[in-house]
């Protein structure tokens, strides 16, 4: 038998997370969204794709968390999505109580699993998870810095005329407008960006990649980004699912690192099978360390507001 990852909620993002999972071909899915019907027709769409794509993928969809039982990793996707004009901290109370609601129902119904959590505002929500299952940080993490830096490589690989993979990059902070791309982490084939870009175009790149989640929305002018968070989000599990270990910048709790007590922030962490295995602290300039404070200050605004 093979194991099993849960996706709760079937919207654009949640269905694309588990079509990534569904080709992977390695793992069983659960599809769950309070929608009668919603979660269950797409399970089994994606299901009836597995001949032509040469899947054998079992997949099932409900409304009933029991479908979630013996999941090893769950991801949330649950909550309203970003409008024109809304920014990620506008979300906040509309999310809140969604997010809750399910962290506990997964609390129950998967109570071993590590848990992805993917909605909006991430870092605020990440904590209310935290909050809501009682689980350790280790085994709550947010996907945000894997998204945050896939469009800041991006970008610069545009800019430059490489390929993508030649780039890399870590972005850290909070997943929104604070989020801090660390120039002396980004590299294109080794070489530090700041060597083979100019200062105003790296800061419009810069720029650019913390209004990257904006900047699609206005393009769709409905709805917000999928395909690449849902790719992220994939990652991540691959990640926990194989115990790779991988370095991945995401959202955590920290619990001292960086000087920093009981917020969560984008870090570079090492991600296996148990979720978190370390937080691993890289040094920051005196502007970057002052500008992941900054953020570390906004996540907590979030929190206040959601603490009414």
């Amino acid at each position: 038998m093979r194991d099993r990852v849960a996706v709760i909620g079937a919207g654009n993002v949640g269905a694309t997370v588990a079509q990534r999972l569904v080709e992977w071909d390695t793992v069983d899915v659960a599809l769950v969204d309070v929608v009668e019907g919603l979660a269950a027709g797409k399970a089994l769409d994606l299901q009836e794709a597995g001949p032509i794509r040469g899947y054998d993928t079992r997949v099932v969809g409900g409304t009933d968390y029991r479908i979630i039982e013996g999941s090893r990793v769950v991801v949330i996707t649950s909550g309203m999505a970003r409008k024109p004009g809304m920014s990620r901290d506008d979300l906040v109370l509309a999310n809140a109580r969604v997010v809750g609601e399910v962290a506990r129902a997964v609390a129950t119904s998967a109570p071993s699993a590590v848990l992805v959590v993917v909605t909006n505002p991430l870092d605020a929500m990440t904590e209310l998870a935290l909050q809501a299952t009682g689980w350790p940080r280790h085994r709550v993490v947010g996907m945000a810095g894997v998204l945050d830096a896939a469009r800041f490589r991006t970008f610069i690989a545009a800019e430059l005329g490489v390929s993508v993979q030649s780039v890399q990059s870590f972005v850290l902070g909070g997943h929104g407008d604070t989020m801090v791309p660390v120039a002396a982490l980004t590299t294109v084939g080794g070489v530090p960006i700041a060597r083979l870009l100019a200062p105003d175009r790296l800061a419009a790149l810069i720029q650019r990649t913390r209004d990257g989640g904006a900047e699609v929305i206005r393009l769709l002018t409905t709805g917000s980004a999928y395909y690449a968070p849902s790719a992220a989000a994939a990652q991540m599990v691959e990640a926990i699912m194989l115990d790779r270990r991988m370095i991945l910048p995401a959202a955590a709790r920290l619990q001292g690192e960086y000087g920093l007590e009981g917020v969560v922030m984008g870090v570079p962490v090492k991600l296996g099978a148990e979720g978190i295995v370390e937080v691993v602290e890289v040094e920051l300039t005196r502007e970057e360390r002052a500008a992941f404070e900054r953020s570390a200050e906004a996540v907590r605004e979030v929190m206040r507001v959601m603490a009414g």
